[in-house]
């Protein structure tokens, strides 16, 4: 049997992996409530294993992240409700998350809820040196200069948008 056939866990109903993303997309990031676990990145596979049991594998943002205990309770919460209380949820640390795997959905659910997505990709040179323009999230403008490293969370930096005066933050390109 292999992950993308249908089996019968041991306490709920038949589940394909599809569903088990559906349900994942219901679980938020809580430092971005806007974002899904599923548009952030951070939800490696789904699997469906031999025993019958579901597998998810998540990847933190970032080592020592204090939401990642919150968002493995959360989608172990949405599994068992849905009958999957004996779900297997593994930590996948290599390779390590990138700002890269945040969903174009994700970007721009950011932009609406005003933090400037990462404006580069990790794999770019300007993202090393920091010299990509930030665009702000509210009028659009890349006349903005960085006020502080750190933002509201540490994956954030705090921004400044000379344009329209607007603070906001920019998720940095991790």
């Amino acid at each position: 049997m292999n992950a993308s056939s249908t089996v019968r866990t041991g306490t709920g109903p038949v589940r394909r992996p599809s569903e088990v993303w559906r349900l994942l997309e219901s679980v938020h990031d809580p430092e971005i409530p806007v974002l899904s676990i599923v548009e952030l990145g951070i939800v490696r596979y789904v699997a469906l294993r031999e025993d019958g049991r579901v597998e998810v594998g998540l990847t933190p943002t970032y080592s020592g992240c204090p939401a990642t205990d919150v968002i493995r309770a959360s989608v172990r919460d949405v599994l068992a409700k849905a009958g999957h209380a004996d779900a297997v949820i593994r930590e996948v640390l290599s390779p390590p998350w990138t700002s890269d795997w945040i969903t174009e959905e994700g970007r721009r659910k950011l932009r609406e809820f005003g933090i400037a997505p990462p404006a580069d990709s990790v794999s770019s040179p300007r993202a090393l040196l920091g010299s990509a323009a930030v665009a702000c999230p509210r009028c659009g403008s890349t006349q903005t200069e960085r006020v502080s490293e750190f933002g509201s969370t540490p994956c954030k930096a705090h921004y400044r948008c000379t344009s329209c005066l607007e603070p906001f933050d920019y998720f940095k390109c991790i």
